[in-house]
């Protein structure tokens, strides 16, 4: 067993489930989003993305690609609850909350494909 693959692989799978607990649930009720679960995400999503710079093969650059987009649709979420609550005061209002859970859907597509790569390169790989 590699443990560089089951690391890579467990920070994948971790930032992808992470994603899935904050997307769950009513898009407009904020009180079902916990911002601590979107800070573990965005966290556990950069550490996946550190461990994908490494790889230099054609999948690598699509996990990479993956991850990128994932961090960045996370960072625009947080971005979003925070000039709402910080900056504007509206608060977590339902249009503010819907934004918020609709970048980190998009965040969890992204990591959904990097999964499911990770699934077929696993699959690929011949001993």
């Amino acid at each position: 067993m590699n443990l560089e693959k089951v690391v890579f692989a467990f920070f994948i799978l971790l930032a992808a489930t992470l994603n899935f607990g904050f997307f769950i649930g009513d898009i407009a009720n904020p009180e079902l989003h916990s911002v601590y679960e979107l800070f573990a995400a965005i966290v556990v999503s950069m550490i996946a993305t550190v461990l994908k710079f490494g790889d230099r093969t054609q999948i690598g650059a699509i996990h990479l690609a993956t991850s990128l987009v994932a961090d960045l649709q996370l960072i625009a979420a947080a971005l979003t609850w925070a000039i709402a609550v910080h900056v504007t005061g509206v608060g977590m209002t339902a249009h503010v909350t819907s934004s918020v859970v609709s970048l980190s859907g998009g965040a969890l597509f992204a990591n959904i494909v990097s999964v499911v790569i990770l699934i077929i390169e696993t699959v690929m790989l011949r001993r």
